[in-house]
């Protein structure tokens, strides 16, 4: 098996991630591609967008969402991300056990104790049936039927047992903090696609792999959520390229999959806070060392913004006012600054842009 060197890990996910070279491919190829775009916040898409596609515009991504193309749910890990409606169908299915465990911990399991769980899945569907909702008006509907101290933690299980997406609003541009006033709806009704009845997990980890490979298993259960994909990634290992990472670990990629020049020039990348780029493996240090992964450890090594320098993280940033504000986690050459400060110029354009 070919051993692999960090920084051929590093530039390949680079170029698998258009982050190499911005891509002149159209938005929703690159939403497929990636398989998910981090959502938590509504702003983050776009700027995720406009580091990997080449004359992106807000309004690419708003009219996907608007017609429905793309949504806005619960997906890998348990949060929220944008993905292509059709992926949604089978991708939701998917990460079912990891989004349904919230419902055991204490958040909820104490404030609807002894509340039957079957039932109140399907009243939340009859009351979606036709229309969306927000969470306030949603837990009204249900606190008629099911009492408890806390009628919002029922919206709430709602959209963990239920396939749910949030309407447009939820997804435009505009805010740095999460978007409140939430309208939701049934995936099913909203897209028009029935869902997947159960796991494609061997789908899962082939479309994984096409844009986050070569991986260890680990890596593909880190990014999902999900568990136990150990033997689905043994049924498919014949099928599979087999590589050996820099602690000799099994990698696993796609046949064919071309692995990068590890000598290639990238350039400054800024990255919306949890890029699925920064948190696309269990081992990080392709793209962040373990001393600022532990630095940031409560925000999962990507809670906040960040940029990267030679392909690796080397700051963090914000926007203030309309300005981006950049604050290095270490000592950058005039070469790096000046290279820094023309993607943030170049950012702060488009943060202000109408």
């Amino acid at each position: 098996m070919t051993p692999l060197s960090l920084r051929q890990l590093n530039r390949t996910l680079l170029e698998r991630h258009f982050l190499a070279e911005r891509t002149g491919r159209s938005v929703i190829d690159v939403i497929r591609h990636v398989v998910v775009l981090q959502g938590q916040e509504p702003n983050w898409p776009y700027v995720g967008l406009w580091s990997r596609v080449a004359g992106f515009r807000r309004a690419d991504l708003e009219s996907l969402v608007a017609d429905r193309t793309v949504v806005r749910s619960t997906m890998v890990r348990r949060t929220m991300h944008l993905a292509d409606a059709a992926d949604f169908a089978w991708l939701r299915p998917s990460v079912r056990p990891i989004v349904e465990v919230a419902l055991t911990h204490p958040y909820y399991a104490d404030e609807i104790a002894g509340v039957d769980l079957p039932a109140l899945a399907e009243a939340g569907r009859a009351a979606l049936t036709g229309r969306s909702l927000t969470r306030g008006a949603l837990a009204e509907v249900l606190a008629e039927r099911f009492p408890v101290p806390v009628p919002r933690r029922l919206a709430d299980a709602v959209e963990l047992l239920l396939p749910l997406v949030h309407t447009p609003p939820a997804a435009a541009w505009g805010r740095w903090g999460s978007p409140s006033g939430i309208e939701m709806a049934l995936a099913e009704e909203w897209t028009g696609r029935p869902m997947e009845p159960g796991p494609a997990l061997e789908t899962l980890v082939l479309r994984y792999l096409a844009a986050y490979g070569p991986a260890t298993v680990m890596d593909i259960q880190a990014w999902a959520g999900v568990t136990r994909l150990r033997e689905i990634v043994d049924r498919l290992r014949p099928r599979l390229a087999v590589y050996k990472g820099p602690d000799g670990k099994d990698l696993f990629d796609l046949p064919g999959a071309p692995i990068a020049d590890p000598d290639r020039p990238v350039p400054v990348r800024f990255l919306p806070a949890f890029d699925t780029a920064l948190l696309g493996h269990r081992d990080r240090t392709r793209v962040i060392s373990e001393e600022h992964r532990r630095q940031f450890a409560k925000g999962a090594s990507g809670g906040v913004p960040m940029f990267l320098v030679d392909g690796f993280v080397r700051g963090t940033w914000s926007v203030a006012q309309q300005d981006v504000v950049v604050k290095p986690l270490t000592p950058l050459s005039e070469e790096e600054e000046a290279a820094v400060a023309e993607e943030a110029r170049r950012l702060r354009e488009f943060v202000r842009a109408q």
